[in-house]
């Protein structure tokens, strides 16, 4: 079953082509309908580039957190949007927002959550460096209210050499990222991924 993915991000959304790759290559059955930026940045640039629809929401001319997610929700149902992804999204969903879509959000977050919840891109891999973890990783979570707190779909373990640098970290990681944000969609068009309170479990 083809699924219509939605793309919310803030940032170069790297990991996006590992997805635009695996759709070329026939291997996952998924279509991306939009990306939704509320900013202009690199991943707007990367969609065009790949033949996407690209769509700018300026953050900046809302003043209520609920109010901007209500034009982006538009812009999502517009375009039949069915599952929803964020990658380097760097803002906080309102209620409305999460309620509206509930289980059908994805987040990547770059630490074996939930340690390291609530930072965002370099600063979490620079407070990881700080307190001399030896791994850490990329967390799939679906999201709710609060800050990477939602159920755990997938994670996959990265492990830390001795002169490693947050950039050096960050390459790493992004790896693992797109790894599993793949399998996920995977298994999310094979209607595999079930939730049972905080558990997601894959059968």
């Amino acid at each position: 079953m083809t699924i219509k993915l939605g793309i919310l991000a803030s940032t170069n959304a790297t990991d996006m082509q590992a997805i635009i790759d695996e759709i070329h290559n026939g291997t996952l059955d998924v279509v991306i309908s939009v990306v939704i930026a509320n900013k202009e940045c690199g991943a707007l640039e990367k969609a065009k580039k790949n033949g996407l629809k690209a769509v700018l929401i300026e953050s900046k001319d809302y003043k209520e957190r609920e109010n901007y997610d209500k034009e982006v929700a538009k812009e999502l149902d517009k375009n039949d949007v069915e599952l929803i992804l964020l990658i380097g999204y760097m803002r906080f969903l309102s209620k409305w927002f999460v309620d509206r879509y509930k289980n059908r959000i994805m987040n990547i977050h770059p630490s074996l959550l939930p340690a390291f919840a609530g930072g965002m891109d370099l600063n979490v891999h620079e407070e990881v460096l700080k307190h001399g973890v030896k791994i850490t990783g990329a967390t799939l979570h679906f999201v709710d209210e609060g800050a990477d707190t939602g159920p755990i779909i997938l994670q996959k373990a990265v492990a830390i050499a001795e002169d490693e640098t947050a950039e050096t970290l960050k390459e790493k990681v992004q790896k693992a990222e797109q790894e599993i944000i793949v399998e996920a969609l995977r298994l999310s068009q094979e209607k595999r991924l079930h939730i049972e309170g905080r558990i997601v479990h894959v059968r």
